[in-house]
């Protein structure tokens, strides 16, 4: 098997959703707010990457047995999307995304959107704002923690104020999921702090997927992780790795974090066979069942090998670029079981 031959298969495999190019790019000098985009209009539908009133890549159905329900739903799902401002040494070198940059926002649009936020489709009607991201360098900086820090809270204001204006103008009191994925988790769990967590709006929660960040358990007063498959009101999050692997620092956060089993929804130590997967999507967007196994272990989700031809070839250790993708079936049902229980409720 030749070298671009394995490169290949494992581009494919990974299903990069929030992926890191190789050539990453830090952002020029220090942050400025006068060398920020505009900030976006979200009462136009173009600073929306999925919106309800119109046709967008979160309605995108990988087979054709699945259904998008959100033209009927009694729910609404507000996803915060991925790191995909990453660098480029020509277009790249703000600390927050341009939300009217063609090429990345088409980026986001046919990853993150496609193959994340289109699981909670037969769910509720999908909401998910364009925001200034901040870069990727806001993780990595050693340096410039000021500006790596106001660079971050551009983004999450942009995403706050994107919630508030879904609050008022389009959810008249109707049941919640938020969503989010690596930075967007880091912005939803703020979201949780400010507008859920013992506050009224609280009652309208079904749950929260926060996936790809540590969340350590007690990061919410009055909001638990899940424990069953049907809880609501509760919180799921997962940090995907090779099995028996430990990341530099894991002792750091990880080891604290809240980790959920995304095939059986369990924190313990409860092992889910790939059997048990319904299903992942791959890069080209169809589903392939028994896709992984997962298996918590000390705040972390491990997996095997996945289950694909050549994946003894496959050298990853962090799955981070496919916490959805692999367990994509599971998770698209798993919202509908927590939405179901929550509306038999009322």
């Amino acid at each position: 098997m030749t070298k671009y031959y394995l490169l290949l298969f494992a581009f494919m495999v990974v299903i990069a959703a929030c992926s890191l190019p190789a050539n990453t790019y830090k952002p020029a000098g220090n942050f400025d707010v006068n060398r920020l985009s505009k900030a976006p209009d979200y009462t136009k539908l173009q600073y929306w990457a999925a919106h309800p009133d119109k046709r967008d890549n979160a309605d995108s159905l990988p087979a054709s047995h699945l259904k998008d329900v959100q033209a009927n739903s009694e729910v609404d799902v507000f996803f915060v999307y991925p790191t995909i401002y990453t660098g480029n040494k020509k277009t790249q070198k703000k600390w927050n995304a341009d939300v009217d940059d063609i090429a990345l926002n088409k980026e986001i649009d046919n990853s993150t959107i496609l193959h994340q936020s289109s699981v909670f489709n037969g769910t509720g009607k999908v909401y998910s704002p364009r925001y200034r991201q901040a870069h990727i360098n806001v993780y990595y900086e050693k340096k410039r923690l000021a500006d790596a820090a106001q660079a971050f809270d551009i983004a999450y204001y942009d995403v706050k104020t994107a919630f508030e204006y879904y609050l008022k103008n389009y959810n008249n009191g109707r049941p919640i999921v938020l969503a989010a994925h690596s930075q967007g988790t880091n912005h939803t769990e703020r979201l949780l702090k400010e507008y859920f967590d013992g506050k009224a709006l609280q009652k309208q929660l079904i749950a929260a997927y926060l996936v790809g960040m540590p969340i350590v358990k007690d990061s919410f007063k009055t909001i638990p992780p899940c424990i069953t498959p049907e809880q609501t009101g509760c919180f799921c999050s997962w940090n995907a790795y090779s099995k028996n692997h430990y990341p530099k620092k894991w002792e750091f956060d990880l080891k604290y974090a809240t980790a959920t089993n995304p095939i059986n929804w369990t924190i313990e130590g409860t092992y889910a066979s790939r059997e048990e997967n319904k299903g992942g999507v791959m890069r080209d967007f169809t589903i392939k069942e028994n896709l992984s196994d997962a298996k918590v272990k000390d705040g972390m989700v491990w997996i095997g090998k996945p289950n694909v031809t050549g994946a003894f070839f496959l050298r990853t250790k962090r799955w981070h670029y496919a916490e959805y993708n692999l367990f994509y079936m599971n998770i698209r049902e798993n919202a509908q079981l927590r939405a179901k229980t929550f509306l038999n409720s009322l």
